[in-house]
């Protein structure tokens, strides 16, 4: 089998990356050929003697639409010239536009639209983190409203979608995908990466001998939810928060000084070292208002950390009741105070409820995930 993978990024450090990166070796490893159509691919992928890199280049293009637009039409261009090639093609979203085989679908943006339209964010909190004004917010309506479009017309083209969650799977439903033509691929963890131990919190200028609990995120946006986090914490006095995520371009700092909270929260910025950090800490809070899956929930397991999250969370449906909190409101202060303060308590909870939870993570490494995907492309083959 000859497969072609189109994707912008197949490396490591990145969501969609990471799953492009474990699929190409589970290929490689059943001994198929694989071109990788991508802006960048990690450097032990371009040396291997089954993988031609077919460099997708957009560096230098002011707005990440453009960049996904020129990406789009290139790898379009290039892929119809040379379709007959390949057994398979895999894609993501509206990633090309050339028609795929398999499209795996890490984000539906025509369900952020509606969520964000019907009121998810409270109004206090779209004027209290919108510091860059209406023209930003028109933006980010393009180019969601754009991105909706697109794929729509790239899952009717796709012979097979998968969705990385039951929450996606239900929203591609919702925008006609047919049922017969869906599965659920679960992303993993790296189970040797993320796993169970002990960090000193000094390395990180953290405060020793207190609960601590960690939330790690884009936090210059509202969907990740970090104002109700904040809210909630006034009501836990005994708790102090770790936040790792680029703080420039941030309101959170500012709302977290409003609150009282700075000697509690400690801002560490962007970091390269997040399984370590996970080690230093007592659990996971991670209520996002929309989030197709959220890495961070099955990595904050496999470290053995009790989680908090929502149903809004795609990767909350692992989370099982002895494992963590699954809140049914993002929104929810009271709601999300409560599970806080219950966890900050016990410490013999935090330990029941982290070893459950990396049991369960367990049952998800990246090589059972990317076993799962090229089973479909060999079944494809098959019945085509």
């Amino acid at each position: 089998m000859k497969l072609c993978i189109v994707t912008h990024n197949v490396v490591k450090g990145n969501g969609q990356g990471r799953v492009n990166y474990e699929v190409a070796w589970e290929a490689i490893r059943r001994g198929y050929d694989v071109v990788l159509l991508a802006s960048q691919v990690a450097p032990e992928l371009q040396q291997h003697s089954q993988v031609r890199w077919i460099h997708i280049p957009v560096k230098g293009w002011p707005t990440e639409i453009l960049r996904n637009m020129i990406f789009s039409w290139r790898s379009g261009n290039w892929l119809r010239q040379h379709r007959s090639e390949f057994d398979v093609v895999k894609a993501n979203g509206a990633i090309t536009t050339a028609p795929a085989d398999v499209n795996a679908v890490h984000f539906v943006h025509s369900s952020w639209l509606k969520f964000s339209a019907i009121g998810a964010m409270p109004k206090s909190v779209r004027n209290l983190l919108n510091p860059r004004g209406v023209l930003y917010d028109f933006y980010q309506w393009l180019y969601t409203s754009m991105n909706a479009r697109w794929e729509k017309s790239a899952f009717e083209q796709a012979q097979v979608v998968v969705a990385v969650s039951d929450k996606v799977g239900k929203d591609l439903l919702e925008i006609g995908v047919p049922p017969e033509r869906l599965q659920v691929i679960f992303n993993g963890v790296d189970l040797q990466e993320f796993s169970p131990g002990v960090s000193d919190r000094s390395r990180w200028n953290l405060p020793q001998n207190v609960p601590l609990a960690l939330f790690a995120g884009d936090i210059r946006i509202p969907r990740k939810n970090l104002d109700t986090v904040l809210h909630a914490l006034v009501k836990v006095p005994d708790l102090h928060l770790a936040v790792a995520g680029i703080t420039e371009g941030s309101p959170y700092l500012q709302l977290a000084a409003s609150l009282g909270l700075n000697e509690r929260v400690h801002f560490l910025g962007l970091c390269d070292d997040v399984p370590e950090l996970m080690k230093a800490v007592d659990f996971l809070v991670f209520p996002s208002r929309y989030d197709p899956f959220g890495l961070v929930v099955i990595e904050a397991m496999a470290c053995g950390l009790p989680v908090i999250t929502a149903v809004t969370t795609g990767a909350a449906e692992l989370v099982k009741p002895e494992a963590g909190v699954v809140l049914s409101d993002p929104n929810d202060t009271e709601a999300l105070a409560q599970a806080l303060s219950s966890l900050t308590s016990d410490r013999t909870l935090r330990k029941q409820m982290g070893k459950a939870a990396r049991n369960l993570a367990e049952q998800h490494s990246w090589q059972l995930m990317a076993k799962s995907y090229v089973d479909v492309f060999e079944e494809l083959v098959k019945s085509s």
